[in-house]
């Protein structure tokens, strides 16, 4: 029996009832679908252009997880609040983000990713404004939660770009596209600090909201509408609040442990009922006819180590990320700090964003010649060089935007890596929630990196006029244990498995089909 394989090489899969559908199969690259039918109008679409498109998109979100990172010490008076609840504003997206993604890619799945992208730009859009408008504590934390719910249209992008582009523009499109969230934040730092510096820091809101606008008339003008292939399908709606409850108990007990601390009764108690409640939506989530996360295609190796070792790459991604910056700004008097400006930091790190958005397409042709599973290894293990070679160039400004740059050509690796080896296991009718999965899975690596290295630089630390001061011991530290969090990601990459699942998949399709006839 002839297997039919698609744009990643996967075998077409049997949808959840065990038989083939036709439209999980793949479809002819000259297709261009709005609904299920040709249009004259979307067939002359380049793919360049579509790209384009979902990238900005992407970057404009990613953007929002910096955005207020350069004024994040004046907010307490600029809010009237203290120090501690200011950060409630750069947490609330985070957790929005978080919830969200999964929801918004399973609703893309079952009512067309094109108008839930659409739909996405909604609260980006307001959660700008009201931000920009924002005097007080509480609608700055709502603005930015709901551009956090905005977030979610990066990994939809991403499940689009399978439906809509010819299978010899694929690879390199996904590597780009999913390399935006880190583009987005490399760029956003200095972007942001630059406005920060010069002009009102309400100015970044508008600009978030010009942005959000332009990004509504392109996906509308430039994107096509894909098929839907999980129409008629049922929504999980207790799933989708177990596991929103779940990982918001999970995130609030790493996010704020250092502050609450680690001991203490409030932090124990979200981490263990955040683990109880993601534990019964696993249970409720395997019994459900159609489930907001698919854990029997989820277990499946391919999709279970990629996923475990998103967490790995997400935590050494965020690991460099909070250490340098300090180490740039910290006064050069401590002996071992550079004395940097915001906006001098900013400009040092620019040339690891533009580094990431560089090496995304290479990565593409990468995995297109030596496939995914090669590129991801790659990239993990140019992260742990990055990671290795910074002990040596922790001293010089220079040397510390080659550690950025390096750290961050693994990265644009590693995560255009990783949809494509998701997409290549799961049908068509799952993309959405899979890839949005996965995206969360990078998110949980980044918030325990913050964990993690919080707890690290606050332990180890000097004395500098009477105040406590990461050591030059602590960052050293931070860069062993992201470089040992990278090998240990390139270990567990290489052990996923590719044809076996290819071969796996293609005899769960022969099997559904011959229950199907009998």
């Amino acid at each position: 029996m002839k297997q039919r394989f698609g744009a990643f090489g996967e075998a077409s899969l049997p949808s959840r009832d065990g038989r083939h559908r036709a439209s999980d199969q793949p479809r002819r690259r000259s297709d261009r679908y709005r609904g299920n039918r040709v249009t004259k109008s979307e067939s002359a679409v380049r793919p360049g252009g579509i790209v384009a498109v979902l990238a900005f998109a992407g970057i404009v979100g990613a953007i929002m997880q910096t955005v207020v990172v350069p004024i994040i010490g004046e907010l307490p008076q600029l809010l009237n609040t203290s120090a501690g609840n200011a950060t409630w504003v750069i947490t609330a997206t985070l957790l929005a983000a978080a919830v969200f993604m999964p929801v918004i890619g399973r609703l893309g799945d079952m009512y067309g990713k094109k108008r839930v992208l659409l739909i996405c730009c909604a609260p980006l859009f307001a959660g700008s404004l009201l931000c920009a408008v924002a005097t007080s504590l509480v609608p700055m934390v709502i603005g930015r939660g709901l551009q956090g719910v905005g977030m979610g249209m990066i990994p939809l992008g991403i499940s689009v770009l399978r439906d809509v582009l010819p299978a010899d523009k694929l690879g390199s499109s996904i590597a780009l596209l999913s390399a935006s969230l880190g583009i987005g934040g490399g760029l956003g730092l200095p972007l942001s600090a630059a406005v920060a510096e010069y002009a009102d820091w309400r100015v970044l809101f508008w600009g978030a909201a010009a942005a959000t606008v332009l990004i509504v008339v392109l996906i509308w003008k430039l994107v096509p509408t894909p098929p839907t292939y999980a129409k008629g399908q049922t929504f999980d709606y207790l799933g989708a609040v177990a596991l929103g409850a779940g990982i918001i108990c999970l995130l609030l007990s790493v996010t704020k442990g250092s502050q609450w601390g680690w001991g203490e009764p409030k932090t124990i108690g979200l981490l263990a009922v955040g683990i109880l409640v993601l534990l019964a939506w696993g249970w409720w989530e395997r019994r459900h006819t159609d489930p907001l996360v698919d854990l029997k295609v989820s277990a499946r190796p391919q999709v279970l180590l990629t996923n475990i070792a998103s967490v790995l790459v997400g935590f050494a991604m965020y690991a460099q990320s909070l250490a340098v910056p300090q180490l740039l700004q910290l006064p050069e008097a401590t002996g071992y700090g550079l004395g940097q400006s915001m906006l001098a930091m900013g400009l040092w790190l620019l040339p690891a964003g533009l580094m990431m958005m560089a090496v995304s397409p290479l990565g593409g042709r990468l995995s297109a010649a030596r496939g995914p599973k090669f590129t991801l290894v790659a990239g993990t293990l140019v992260i742990a060089l990055g990671y290795g070679v910074s002990l040596a160039l922790l001293g010089t400004t220079w040397g510390l935007m080659v550690v950025g740059m390096i750290t961050n050509a693994g990265v644009g690796l590693a995560y255009g890596a990783m949809p494509a080896l998701i997409m290549g296991s799961v049908p068509r009718s799952e993309t959405g929630a899979a890839n949005s999965f996965n995206t969360l899975m990078r998110s949980m690596g980044s918030s325990a990196a913050s964990a993690v290295i919080g707890v690290v630089l606050s332990r180890l630390t000097t004395d500098f006029g009477g105040h406590a001061l990461p050591s030059e011991n602590g960052f050293r530290v931070t860069m062993l244990i992201g470089c040992g969090v990278a090998l240990l990601a390139a270990t567990i990459a290489a052990t996923i498995p590719t044809r076996a699942v290819a071969a796996a998949e293609a005899a769960e399709g022969a099997t559904g089909r011959r229950h199907a006839h009998a």
